[in-house]
């Protein structure tokens, strides 16, 4: 394993247990999912650019796509939930509450 794959495995790890550990906020969970998703993202262009073919070159494009909807999705839940609720705390939040 080179550096550059133990770093995108450990950026990608570190995110995956921020997220399991520290889910107080809703803010540093769509943050740790951010971390995720780019780790993802230059994990599979590094590995799309080693590859000859050209078909592979689609699919960062696709993940980074994905994550910017994510992003902006989670943006949006987190400005709703803020109004409605008066905080971002995951503990305060009931999700059978209509």
């Amino acid at each position: 394993m080179t550096l550059t794959h133990f770093s995108f495995c450990s950026a990608f790890i570190l995110g995956l247990t921020g997220l399991a550990f520290h889910r107080t906020h809703l803010l540093s969970a769509l943050l740790c999912l951010e971390g995720m998703m780019l780790s993802l993202f230059l994990g599979l262009s590094l590995w799309s650019s080693q590859m000859p073919s050209v078909s592979f070159s689609l699919a960062p494009m696709l993940i980074l796509t994905f994550s910017a909807c994510e992003a902006g999705t989670g943006l949006a839940l987190l400005v709703a939930t803020t109004r409605t609720h008066g905080t971002d705390n995951l503990h305060n939040l009931n999700l059978l509450q209509c």
